[in-house]
C-alpha cells in the first residue's frame, strides 16, 4: 500500500517508520511512505504558506496554492504507481470520527493520500476542490494532522496480511468483532498473589474461546456499553447486560 503525506513536518511523520510493526512492514516492502511539502512549492523566496484568515480572528491559515501544488505531484505520483486515483483525506477535528471499520474498509485501497493541516486549518477552498473525505481521531484538537496521520497509517498497516508476526492477531485486536478484547496473562503462572484463571490453563480451545468471548463481552458492558448489540444477548442472560447498561 501506498500512502502520500501532505505535511510542513515530513521528518515527523517519517520517524513512525523506523520503528516496531511499521519498520519491519515497510523492510517487508507492504507499504511505502512519500512525503511532500508545500513549502517547497511556494512561489516567493520566503517560502511563505501561510496567511491570515479574512474577517479576522486569531492565528493563520494554510494557503491555497502551496498546498494544491503538493497535492497535484502526490497525485500524480501515486497513479503512477497505483494506476488509479488515490483518495484524498484530510484530517481535521470536523471530519468524521473512525472506527475500526473505517480502517478494515481502507487497508483495501492502494493507496492514501493524507493532508495534514497546522494553525488554524487550510482555506476552505482547498477542501471543496480536492479532499475526498475529511477524517477526525476524536472530538479534540492537536497541534497539527501529522499525529492523526500517523495513527492512521498505523492502524491501517497492521492490517495488511503479513504486517503482525501471526496472522490471527489483528484480527483480536479490540473493536475488531464489535467487542473490547479480552484480558491476556502470560507467565509466570502466578504473580503478586494473583493466579492465571484455570480454563486458560485446560487446554480446551471450545472454553477457552467462550470464556474469552463472555469476558470480552463483560468488559466491554462495563467500558463501552455503547459497542454492545443485539447480537451479543446469546451469550448472556438480559439480566447481566441490564447490569451494566
Amino acid at each position: 500500500m501506498r500512502f502520500d503525506l501532505i505535511t510542513l513536518f515530513p521528518e515527523l511523520v517519517e520517524s513512525i517508520n523506523q520503528w516496531g510493526v511499521m519498520r519491519k512492514a515497510m523492510n517487508a516492502g507492504l507499504y511505502s511512505c512519500n512525503t511532500w511539502n508545500p513549502r517547497d512549492y511556494a512561489q516567493d523566496r520566503h517560502r511563505t504558506v501561510d496567511d491570515r484568515p479574512y474577517g479576522g480572528g486569531p492565528g493563520m491559515l494554510m494557503m491555497y496554492e502551496p498546498l494544491a501544488a503538493a497535492l497535484e505531484m502526490a497525485l500524480e505520483a501515486s497513479a503512477q504507481e497505483n494506476g488509479a486515483k488515490s483518495k484524498v483525506i484530510y484530517l481535521s477535528p470536523q471530519g468524521r470520527r473512525l472506527q475500526q471499520s473505517d480502517f478494515c474498509q481502507a487497508a483495501k485501497e492502494p493507496g492514501l493520500i493524507l493532508v495534514s493541516g497546522r494553525y488554524e486549518g487550510v482555506d476552505q477552498r482547498f477542501i471543496d476542490d480536492y479532499v475526498d473525505e475529511e477524517w477526525s481521531v476524536g472530538d479534540y484538537v492537536l497541534s497539527g494532522g501529522e499525529i492523526p496521520a500517523m495513527m492512521v497509517m498505523d492502524a491501517i498497516v497492521r492490517l495488511i496480511p503479513g504486517a503482525l508476526g501471526h496472522q490471527d492477531s489483528a484480527q483480536q485486536d479490540s473493536f475488531m468483532q464489535g467487542l473490547l478484547d479480552c484480558p491476556h496473562y502470560t507467565r509466570p503462572e502466578q504473580v503478586a498473589g494473583k493466579k492465571v484463571p484455570d480454563v486458560l490453563l485446560s487446554g480446551n480451545h471450545k472454553e477457552i474461546a467462550d470464556w474469552r468471548r463472555k469476558r470480552a463481552l463483560e468488559i466491554t458492558c462495563a467500558k463501552r456499553p455503547d459497542l454492545i448489540t443485539l447480537d451479543d444477548y446469546d451469550l448472556v442472560t438480559k439480566e447481566f447486560i441490564k447490569r451494566f447498561l
